[in-house]
């Protein structure tokens, strides 16, 4: 069977057949199996270890009660898996609690999702105490939420343990405004390609981000007094109202949608990358994609064909959520996701 490696391999040895070509490279993977296997990790860990046997039906019923009342919880636990796994590994670091925490970062302003995964752990701990750690809950969360939002339900390999510091000193996310080569060299440091990362910006179909990020694009681009010249001009305007300059300290920071006129549907979609296509990418990072020839390339095929974006995400978030995870006699199971367990 061609693991997933070979897949992104294939695809960018072969742009000329465009959407055939990647229908072909992603076209045997199955939502539900294929996934290139991390040797650290398990599919249904807690029921092959007789530990905690209905885990993920748990996790999943709790984030169905959450969703129907707040569909907003789909792009914040996203951010939150991103924003955990891509510093120190997925070892749900981003979740604790402290004065110089990960989630003090200036990267992680406005990060969202901790009230929720409080909620499930504490459900988790009455039924199995001391089992699942943080940093499962917080990739099978994710999953559900997604799969809520239109995602497809990928499997999600466990038997991620819990790591024991946080320092917003090792917070390294990159701003939304570098170049796409940037980007990948970033990428690539946490052991993906050029496919995840097209993939995986992907999720930019949802949630909502603050004018800070996007105003120089608006007013100042690159420090030439002028709007970025690669956005449509009637989409500059548009923005321009919703994001007036930032002149004042103590100015407001509004919160804009990443995919307007798609955005309040809170729905997993293609549209994000047609928007690229049209200009209208509201962070530099996605309207990038265009300029390089594989981003280029896979940008079109996924505006083209829905059903190889999802199974390419699917791919491409499992081999996010296996970077640098703990296992074994490693970090620990926490018994509240927000402080380490005492000693």
């Amino acid at each position: 069977m061609m693991m997933r490696s070979q897949i992104s391999f294939v695809f960018l040895v072969l742009p000329c057949l465009g959407l055939v070509a990647l229908s072909l490279c992603l076209g045997f993977v199955s939502a539900a199996s294929s996934l290139p296997q991390p040797n650290k990790l398990t599919w249904h860990y807690y029921k092959v270890h007789n530990t905690c046997d209905e885990a993920e039906i748990y996790v999943r019923h709790q984030v169905q009660l959450l969703w129907n009342k707040d569909k907003t919880i789909t792009p914040k636990l996203l951010r939150l898996l991103y924003s955990d796994c891509f510093v120190t590994g997925c070892d749900a670091s981003v979740l604790l609690d402290g004065p110089n925490s990960e989630k003090t970062a200036p990267q992680n302003y406005g990060l969202g999702g901790f009230v929720f995964i409080d909620k499930v752990k504490s459900v988790l701990e009455q039924r199995c105490p001391g089992v699942v750690s943080c940093a499962d809950i917080l990739n099978l969360a994710a999953r559900d939420a997604l799969h809520l939002a239109g995602a497809p339900s990928y499997p999600v390999l466990t038997g991620r343990r819990d790591g024991l510091t946080s320092s917003k000193s090792s917070v390294d996310l990159p701003s939304p405004s570098i170049s796409w080569q940037a980007a990948l060299t970033y990428f690539k440091s946490r052991g993906l390609d050029v496919l995840d990362m097209t993939t995986l910006l992907g999720a930019h179909s949802m949630g909502k981000t603050h004018c800070r990020y996007i105003v120089d694009r608006l007013y100042n681009f690159n420090n030439t007094g002028k709007p970025d010249p690669s956005m449509e001009r009637s989409f500059i305007s548009d923005m321009r109202r919703l994001c007036p300059p930032r002149t004042k300290k103590g100015q407001s920071d509004p919160l804009v949608y990443l995919n307007p006129g798609f955005g309040a549907n809170h729905t997993f979609t293609e549209s994000y990358y047609s928007r690229i296509l049209s200009h209208k990418a509201i962070l530099g990072i996605d309207q990038q994609l265009l300029y390089g020839d594989d981003t280029k390339e896979i940008t079109k095929e996924f505006a083209a064909g829905f059903e190889d974006f999802r199974k390419s995400f699917a791919l491409s978030i499992n081999r996010m959520g296996a970077y640098q995870v703990l296992t074994g006699n490693l970090g620990e199971i926490r018994k509240n996701c927000r402080i380490p367990n005492k000693k």
